[in-house]
């Protein structure tokens, strides 16, 4: 048991040098041994856990999205009405990106980086999928202007990463009317107005 637990402890470990090193220095200059350096194992013990960097990479970036996803619909069901169900989304994903400023922002970056590869982003995207049903029961409705799920993210839930670099950065405090004004923002973008 305790040696099971030291070795989840060793992947663990890996898993949080990786992000904290590609937030702060990106993917090119995060080398295998700065990662090995950082999570206090040998650079050897990394392919115990991982095939290669790309490897590395591609797990992060898929558990770090399942606890992002798992946080954001943790309350969510999907017989909730749309406007409410999407409210409520939203409102966790702005609270993850806030209190799990690190993790928010590797996934920021893995966002826009070619370093993952597409079954993982593929693996991603099915971790959002209560949101792209909720989207889809919203368009059917006809609550939700008729546009792709990527214009629709792009409009609702994108500009939160903005904010978040913003506040880490120190130029832009975020306070509850600005996230009530965000939020009110994100729907207007994407709800049909009648």
């Amino acid at each position: 048991m305790v040696k099971l637990q030291k070795s989840i402890d060793k992947r663990n470990a890996l898993i949080k040098a990786t992000i904290e090193l590609v937030n702060n220095n990106g993917f090119h200059a995060t080398p295998m041994s700065k990662i090995a350096k950082m999570a206090k194992v040998s650079p050897a013990t990394i392919y115990l856990y991982f095939e290669n960097k790309q490897d590395l990479v591609n797990k992060t970036y898929i558990e770090v999205k399942a606890k992002y996803t798992d946080y954001a619909f943790e309350n969510y069901h999907a017989d909730m009405p749309v406007e409410e169900g999407f409210k409520l989304i939203w409102h966790r994903i702005a609270e993850f990106k806030l209190k799990e400023c690190e993790n928010a922002m590797f996934l920021a970056q893995c966002d826009n980086t070619p370093m993952i590869d597409e079954p993982s982003r593929i693996e991603g995207i099915k971790h959002l999928q209560p949101l792209l049903d909720l989207w889809t029961r919203g368009k059917e409705q006809n609550l939700i202007k008729p546009m792709s799920d990527y214009l629709l993210y792009a409009y609702a839930i994108n500009p939160l990463s903005f904010l978040m670099i913003s506040q880490k950065r120190g130029s832009f405090t975020l306070n509850e009317t600005h996230l009530d004004d965000a939020y009110e923002s994100a729907w207007n973008s994407i709800k049909v107005i009648k």
